[in-house]
Protein backbone atom coordinates (compact mmCIF):
# COMPACT_ATOMS: atom_id res chain seq x y z
CA UNK A 1 0.00 0.00 0.00
CA UNK A 2 1.56 3.68 -1.00
CA UNK A 3 3.03 5.72 1.60
CA UNK A 4 1.28 8.55 0.86
CA UNK A 5 -2.73 6.87 1.98
CA UNK A 6 -2.95 8.88 5.20
CA UNK A 7 -3.53 6.83 8.08
CA UNK A 8 -7.45 6.64 8.38
CA UNK A 9 -7.29 5.62 4.82
CA UNK A 10 -4.99 2.95 5.63
CA UNK A 11 -7.48 1.59 8.34
CA UNK A 12 -10.84 1.66 5.76
CA UNK A 13 -8.12 -0.67 3.35
CA UNK A 14 -7.19 -3.18 5.54
CA UNK A 15 -10.92 -3.42 7.42
CA UNK A 16 -11.94 -3.67 3.60
CA UNK A 17 -9.12 -6.60 2.62
CA UNK A 18 -9.91 -8.25 5.96
CA UNK A 19 -13.69 -8.73 4.93
CA UNK A 20 -12.94 -10.41 1.59
CA UNK A 21 -12.37 -13.08 3.62
CA UNK A 22 -16.40 -13.33 4.50
CA UNK A 23 -16.80 -14.39 0.31
CA UNK A 24 -16.64 -17.33 -1.44
CA UNK A 25 -16.98 -18.22 -4.92
CA UNK A 26 -20.72 -18.04 -6.52
CA UNK A 27 -21.40 -15.95 -3.32
CA UNK A 28 -24.09 -13.26 -4.34
CA UNK A 29 -22.78 -10.25 -2.20
CA UNK A 30 -24.70 -6.79 -1.16
CA UNK A 31 -22.11 -4.20 -1.99
CA UNK A 32 -22.18 -1.26 0.48
CA UNK A 33 -22.19 2.43 -0.37
CA UNK A 34 -19.62 5.02 1.44
CA UNK A 35 -15.81 5.46 1.20
CA UNK A 36 -14.88 2.22 3.37
CA UNK A 37 -17.17 0.42 0.56
CA UNK A 38 -15.42 1.31 -2.06
CA UNK A 39 -12.18 0.08 -0.81
CA UNK A 40 -14.02 -3.58 -0.22
CA UNK A 41 -15.35 -2.75 -3.89
CA UNK A 42 -12.06 -2.68 -5.46
CA UNK A 43 -10.43 -5.45 -2.95
CA UNK A 44 -13.25 -7.33 -4.58
CA UNK A 45 -12.78 -6.46 -8.18
CA UNK A 46 -8.99 -7.34 -7.94
CA UNK A 47 -10.12 -10.38 -6.68
CA UNK A 48 -12.40 -11.39 -9.73
CA UNK A 49 -9.81 -10.05 -12.12
CA UNK A 50 -6.55 -11.50 -10.64
CA UNK A 51 -7.82 -14.57 -8.99
CA UNK A 52 -10.75 -15.52 -10.70
CA UNK A 53 -13.24 -15.22 -8.25
CA UNK A 54 -17.01 -15.46 -9.16
CA UNK A 55 -19.28 -13.49 -7.67
CA UNK A 56 -22.60 -11.32 -8.19
CA UNK A 57 -23.02 -7.61 -7.06
CA UNK A 58 -26.11 -6.01 -5.52
CA UNK A 59 -24.81 -2.46 -5.41
CA UNK A 60 -26.98 -0.19 -2.84
CA UNK A 61 -26.66 2.69 -4.62
CA UNK A 62 -25.82 4.16 -8.39
CA UNK A 63 -22.41 4.99 -7.38
CA UNK A 64 -21.47 1.50 -6.07
CA UNK A 65 -23.14 0.45 -9.32
CA UNK A 66 -21.01 2.13 -11.51
CA UNK A 67 -17.62 1.30 -8.95
CA UNK A 68 -18.45 -2.16 -9.12
CA UNK A 69 -18.70 -2.67 -12.91
CA UNK A 70 -15.44 -0.21 -13.41
CA UNK A 71 -13.66 -3.09 -11.44
CA UNK A 72 -14.66 -6.02 -13.67
CA UNK A 73 -17.60 -7.03 -10.87
CA UNK A 74 -21.35 -9.05 -12.32
CA UNK A 75 -23.73 -6.30 -11.18
CA UNK A 76 -27.41 -7.64 -10.65
CA UNK A 77 -30.12 -6.33 -8.99
CA UNK A 78 -32.08 -7.11 -5.83
CA UNK A 79 -35.03 -8.27 -7.61
CA UNK A 80 -33.25 -10.47 -10.06
CA UNK A 81 -30.36 -12.20 -6.84
CA UNK A 82 -33.88 -12.15 -4.58
CA UNK A 83 -31.61 -13.18 -1.53
CA UNK A 84 -27.91 -12.63 -0.56
CA UNK A 85 -25.39 -14.10 1.15
CA UNK A 86 -23.31 -11.22 2.38
CA UNK A 87 -23.50 -7.90 2.42
CA UNK A 88 -20.32 -5.60 3.39
CA UNK A 89 -21.19 -2.41 4.09
CA UNK A 90 -19.42 0.75 5.95
CA UNK A 91 -21.28 2.87 8.74
CA UNK A 92 -20.90 6.04 10.92
CA UNK A 93 -21.27 4.39 14.08
CA UNK A 94 -21.29 1.10 15.60
CA UNK A 95 -22.04 0.51 19.32
CA UNK A 96 -21.21 -2.36 21.75
CA UNK A 97 -24.45 -4.53 20.35
CA UNK A 98 -23.16 -3.52 16.67
CA UNK A 99 -26.46 -1.14 16.13
CA UNK A 100 -25.55 1.17 13.66
CA UNK A 101 -25.94 4.50 12.31
CA UNK A 102 -25.73 4.44 8.96
CA UNK A 103 -26.71 6.89 5.82
CA UNK A 104 -24.36 9.41 6.10
CA UNK A 105 -23.62 8.99 2.19
CA UNK A 106 -27.42 9.13 1.40
CA UNK A 107 -28.15 5.33 0.78
CA UNK A 108 -29.70 3.96 3.89
CA UNK A 109 -32.54 2.83 2.33
CA UNK A 110 -31.43 0.84 -0.14
CA UNK A 111 -28.62 -0.21 2.30
CA UNK A 112 -31.29 -1.40 4.88
CA UNK A 113 -33.29 -3.48 2.27
CA UNK A 114 -30.16 -5.33 0.83
CA UNK A 115 -28.49 -5.92 4.55
CA UNK A 116 -32.20 -7.63 5.67
CA UNK A 117 -32.20 -9.25 2.35
CA UNK A 118 -29.14 -10.96 3.10
CA UNK A 119 -28.14 -14.26 5.18
CA UNK A 120 -24.93 -12.23 6.76
CA UNK A 121 -24.25 -8.84 7.24
CA UNK A 122 -20.30 -7.61 7.20
CA UNK A 123 -19.98 -4.10 8.60
CA UNK A 124 -16.32 -2.74 8.09
CA UNK A 125 -15.17 0.58 9.92
CA UNK A 126 -12.09 2.45 11.15
CA UNK A 127 -11.80 2.57 15.15
CA UNK A 128 -13.16 6.27 14.98
CA UNK A 129 -16.49 4.90 14.00
CA UNK A 130 -16.92 2.94 17.64
CA UNK A 131 -19.32 4.86 20.02
CA UNK A 132 -20.32 4.02 23.76
CA UNK A 133 -24.13 5.65 22.63
CA UNK A 134 -25.20 5.98 19.08
CA UNK A 135 -26.17 9.62 18.40
CA UNK A 136 -23.13 11.93 18.19
CA UNK A 137 -23.49 11.35 14.03
CA UNK A 138 -26.75 12.97 13.09
CA UNK A 139 -29.18 10.53 12.08
CA UNK A 140 -30.30 10.45 8.47
CA UNK A 141 -34.35 9.97 8.45
CA UNK A 142 -35.33 9.38 4.63
CA UNK A 143 -38.86 11.38 3.75
CA UNK A 144 -41.04 11.81 0.95
CA UNK A 145 -40.39 14.99 -0.48
CA UNK A 146 -44.60 15.72 -0.57
CA UNK A 147 -45.20 17.93 2.63
CA UNK A 148 -41.35 17.00 3.91
CA UNK A 149 -41.75 20.09 6.14
CA UNK A 150 -44.69 18.74 7.97
CA UNK A 151 -43.25 15.74 8.47
CA UNK A 152 -39.43 17.41 9.48
CA UNK A 153 -42.30 19.11 12.65
CA UNK A 154 -43.63 15.79 13.42
CA UNK A 155 -40.82 14.66 13.78
CA UNK A 156 -38.78 17.14 16.07
CA UNK A 157 -41.97 17.23 17.88
CA UNK A 158 -42.10 13.44 18.57
CA UNK A 159 -38.55 13.49 19.97
CA UNK A 160 -38.81 16.01 22.36
CA UNK A 161 -40.85 12.22 24.51
CA UNK A 162 -37.85 10.56 23.72
CA UNK A 163 -34.42 9.68 25.49
CA UNK A 164 -31.91 12.20 23.33
CA UNK A 165 -30.29 15.00 23.83
CA UNK A 166 -30.80 17.11 20.89
CA UNK A 167 -33.93 17.86 18.63
CA UNK A 168 -32.33 20.32 16.08
CA UNK A 169 -33.70 19.25 12.38
CA UNK A 170 -32.12 19.73 8.82
CA UNK A 171 -32.63 19.41 5.70
CA UNK A 172 -29.74 17.82 3.94
CA UNK A 173 -28.89 20.05 0.67
CA UNK A 174 -26.69 19.29 -2.24
CA UNK A 175 -25.37 22.99 -2.73
CA UNK A 176 -28.40 25.12 -2.33
CA UNK A 177 -30.73 22.33 -3.34
CA UNK A 178 -32.23 20.11 -1.47
CA UNK A 179 -30.09 16.28 -1.42
CA UNK A 180 -32.15 13.60 -3.75
CA UNK A 181 -31.60 10.23 -2.92
CA UNK A 182 -31.70 7.06 -5.55
CA UNK A 183 -35.17 6.67 -4.46
CA UNK A 184 -36.23 10.46 -5.30
CA UNK A 185 -36.38 11.23 -1.67
CA UNK A 186 -35.20 13.80 0.70
CA UNK A 187 -33.11 13.00 4.01
CA UNK A 188 -33.72 14.63 7.15
CA UNK A 189 -30.75 14.86 9.30
CA UNK A 190 -31.24 14.49 13.29
CA UNK A 191 -28.97 16.25 15.35
CA UNK A 192 -29.72 14.11 18.34
CA UNK A 193 -26.25 13.96 20.33
CA UNK A 194 -26.84 10.78 22.76
CA UNK A 195 -29.73 8.13 21.64
CA UNK A 196 -30.76 6.43 24.87
CA UNK A 197 -33.20 3.67 23.03
CA UNK A 198 -31.93 3.20 19.48
CA UNK A 199 -34.82 0.55 18.82
CA UNK A 200 -37.60 2.86 20.92
CA UNK A 201 -36.41 5.47 18.66
CA UNK A 202 -36.00 3.46 15.55
CA UNK A 203 -39.40 2.50 15.81
CA UNK A 204 -41.11 5.61 16.77
CA UNK A 205 -39.71 7.19 13.71
CA UNK A 206 -41.48 4.96 11.10
CA UNK A 207 -44.44 5.49 12.40
CA UNK A 208 -44.51 9.19 11.38
CA UNK A 209 -46.47 9.69 8.04
CA UNK A 210 -43.76 11.01 5.16
CA UNK A 211 -40.76 8.76 6.86
CA UNK A 212 -39.73 6.31 4.56
CA UNK A 213 -36.77 4.37 6.90
CA UNK A 214 -34.24 5.75 9.41
CA UNK A 215 -30.66 5.42 9.14
CA UNK A 216 -30.82 2.77 12.75
CA UNK A 217 -29.67 -0.34 11.72
CA UNK A 218 -30.80 -2.60 15.16
CA UNK A 219 -30.24 -6.58 15.27
CA UNK A 220 -28.79 -6.72 11.44
CA UNK A 221 -25.42 -6.72 11.45
CA UNK A 222 -23.64 -10.28 12.41
CA UNK A 223 -20.20 -8.78 12.64
CA UNK A 224 -17.82 -5.96 12.81
CA UNK A 225 -14.01 -5.47 10.97
CA UNK A 226 -12.23 -2.69 12.56
CA UNK A 227 -9.21 -1.43 10.59
CA UNK A 228 -6.47 0.48 12.36
CA UNK A 229 -3.36 2.88 11.04
CA UNK A 230 -0.90 0.69 11.36
CA UNK A 231 -2.49 -2.53 9.85
CA UNK A 232 -3.97 -4.35 12.77
CA UNK A 233 -7.39 -5.60 11.99
CA UNK A 234 -9.97 -6.66 14.62
CA UNK A 235 -12.96 -9.05 13.93
CA UNK A 236 -15.98 -9.04 16.39
CA UNK A 237 -18.63 -11.81 15.54
CA UNK A 238 -21.74 -10.69 17.80
CA UNK A 239 -23.16 -14.19 17.34
CA UNK A 240 -20.42 -16.12 18.36
CA UNK A 241 -19.21 -13.46 20.82
CA UNK A 242 -15.67 -13.62 19.40
CA UNK A 243 -13.05 -11.44 19.02
CA UNK A 244 -10.33 -11.99 16.63
CA UNK A 245 -7.35 -10.06 15.83
CA UNK A 246 -4.75 -9.88 12.51
CA UNK A 247 -2.32 -7.42 10.92
CA UNK A 248 -2.07 -6.74 7.40
CA UNK A 249 1.47 -5.61 6.08
CA UNK A 250 1.22 -2.92 3.87
CA UNK A 251 3.74 -4.33 0.88
CA UNK A 252 1.65 -3.39 -2.70
CA UNK A 253 3.43 -0.47 -4.30
CA UNK A 254 0.85 -0.25 -7.16
CA UNK A 255 -1.81 2.76 -6.19
CA UNK A 256 -4.71 0.96 -7.77
CA UNK A 257 -6.90 2.84 -5.07
CA UNK A 258 -5.87 6.49 -5.88
CA UNK A 259 -8.93 7.73 -7.68
CA UNK A 260 -10.88 6.77 -4.29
Amino acid sequence: MPAELSPIDKAKFVAAKRATDFVEDGMRVGLGTGSTAAWLVRCLGELVREDGLRITGVPTSSRTADLARQVGIKVVSLDEAKWLDVTIDGADEYDANLNLIKGGGGALLQEKIVATASDQMIVIADISKQVDTLGAFPLPVEVVPFGWQTTKALIEETVVGLDVLGQATTLRLNGDTPYITDEGNYILDLHLKRIGNPRQLSLVMNQIPGVVENGLFIDICDAVVIGYGDGKVEVRDINAGTIEEDHLDFVDEKNMFSDL
